[in-house]
């Protein structure tokens, strides 16, 4: 395939590159620790929460991020790794420890689970310095610029792939994060966002992928179709030849993006993937949705876009593009609740929302940027000297009555011999576990409750199974409250039809009697 995208972006870059010296030299917003929670695919599976509950550490170097990572009591123990200034080949070096499997020349998230990258202060970029997650599950990366990264030239690292998963993924939530290259394969340069091998259950919003030849792919080759359960939304794809993305097999969901100057191709559905593609904005751009480069179809389902001076190529044995008049040749279940924006304001609302440094504003699904309530943003410098989680809630004895008596249930699993109607039996004797070490458990009613308390009792004799936990609104997506143990929880008075409380770590099988909740 031909590699337009360097001339392409040579003046495109004169002017982005202009305007990346001044980002740099400028003050950046303060960016706000670990906020809001997953969407899309990535709260499926038990959720995605990074290292919600654990320690918080400050890194101003790729070695200092190994370092947090290798000196963590499991690789599983949660940790939030707050980054600041610019990560580069000099200061990334492989770092040992039983928690960790590191490497040079690269962030390496291997056969690990529960950790949070997130950027602050006056911001974080990955300069020339991929980020790789591999056989992990539950990782979080936010508000990082992440650019040039090579797979030929020098330097090199990540095979070229800015954000690279592959090799049994599960849980991944990239958000308000900067992808971009400064040109194509040709110039060194691969996918920005790429997975393979068995990724799945994956979210990235609010994102700038930029500048490149090659967006990113879900699937290796034709042949390699276990991946899938993505979102894309709130995205901006600009400058770029295609993969936008290219899904090879399993289910996508692509709303509310915005694109810009794709040149070859965009969406590319093919060997049976399918796409659910809604209310996307598309403009200037050549062939953006369809089957191409193969004869193996894909599939798509398609409401609500708008596309801006968008041209597109006659059909031909190995290109199958959807329009000019993109019509639905498939159906696509959705299994979370999510809100669209109008096609018409998507362009205005990615301006403001998508990318690093942005202050990790989203959409409220009315076409309004919202500012999310900023976490703590100054912790004690050094990875060596990370401050308390959060402490448990305190158990007690209730008063009112029991809103979950009488109320429906129902979880993302339970072992054998449990049930999720014994968490509101009113009985102590019978409990809810999970298939594994972590999961959800929910209350629900058939129409709005107020709730403003909730209590977690254990079974006698068990407690202490349960670590790290988030409350959550299932109706929003909203998290409540979060900590770690059983006993009573507080919040602002909340309306809702379903709260969840997501059991993110465990000390063995966690188990829940009664899942309690109060109007007060």
């Amino acid at each position: 395939m031909r590699r337009p995208v360097a001339l392409r972006l040579s003046a495109a870059l004169a002017t982005t590159a202009v305007g990346a010296a001044i980002c740099v030299a400028l003050p950046i917003p303060q960016a706000s620790a670990a906020t809001g929670s997953a969407t899309g695919f990535a709260t499926q599976n038990g959720g995605t929460t990074g290292g919600t509950g654990g320690q918080t550490v400050r890194a101003t170097t790729g070695t200092a991020i190994h370092t947090a990572l290798c000196t963590r009591p499991s690789s599983s123990t949660p940790i939030i790794i707050q980054v600041e200034g610019t990560i580069n080949h000099g200061n990334t070096s492989k770092v040992s420890g039983d928690s960790c499997n590191t490497a040079d020349g690269v962030i390496e998230l291997k056969q690990i689970s529960n950790v949070t990258i997130i950027g602050v202060g006056s911001g974080a970029i990955f300069d020339q310095l991929g980020i790789h997650i591999r056989d992990s599950s539950n990782i979080v990366i936010q508000n990082v610029t992440i650019r040039n990264v090579k797979k030929s030239g020098s330097p090199t690292s990540n095979g070229g792939d800015a954000i690279g998963m592959e090799s049994t993924v599960r849980n991944v939530w990239v958000d308000h994060v900067t992808l971009e290259a400064s040109g194509g394969e040709d110039e060194g340069f691969d996918g920005l966002f790429d997975m393979k091998d068995n990724v799945q259950y994956v979210t990235l919003s609010y994102s700038i992928l930029r500048n490149s030849g090659r967006g990113g792919l879900v699937g290796s080759s034709e042949s390699d179709r276990s991946n899938g359960f993505i979102t894309y939304h709130h995205n901006l794809y600009e400058n770029i030849d295609s993969r936008t993305p290219l899904l090879r097999g399993g289910i996508a969901h692509i709303y509310n993006n915005h694109y810009v100057n794709l040149y070859e191709s965009g969406i590319n559905s093919r060997a049976g993937a399918r796409a659910k593609v809604d209310n996307n904005y598309f403009k200037n751009s050549k062939d953006v949705l369809g089957t191409f480069y193969t004869s193996e179809r894909g599939y798509w389902q398609v409401s609500g876009n708008t596309f801006d001076n968008v041209t597109w190529s006659s059909p031909g044995t190995d290109n199958y593009p959807a329009g000019p008049n993109p019509q639905s040749n498939t159906t696509v279940s959705i299994p979370y609740s999510y809100r669209l924006d109008g096609a018409n304001c998507v362009p205005d609302v990615v301006r403001q929302t998508a990318g690093a440094n942005k202050g990790l504003r989203v959409s409220d699904g009315n076409c309004t940027p919202q500012t999310p309530t900023p976490g703590p943003t100054s912790p004690t410098p050094g990875p060596t000297s990370p401050t308390p989680g959060p402490t448990s809630p305190t158990p007690g004895p209730t008063s009112g009555t029991n809103l979950s008596i009488g109320a429906g249930s129902d979880g993302s699993s339970k072992a054998d011999g449990t049930s999720y109607g014994n968490v509101r039996d009113g009985s102590l004797s019978t409990y809810w576990s999970p298939a594994g070490a972590t999961g959800s458990i929910s209350i629900k009613w058939g129409s709005a409750t107020r709730v403003a308390r909730v209590v977690i009792r254990e079974p006698s004799g068990t407690q202490g199974s349960i670590g790290s936990w988030q409350l959550v609104n299932h109706d929003t997506g909203a998290v409540l409250a979060s900590g770690s143990g059983a006993g009573t929880i507080t919040f602002s008075p909340t309306s809702l039809t379903k709260i969840t409380f997501k059991i993110n770590s465990s000390s063995g099988a966690p188990r829940i009697a009664e899942f309690e909740t109060y109007a007060g």
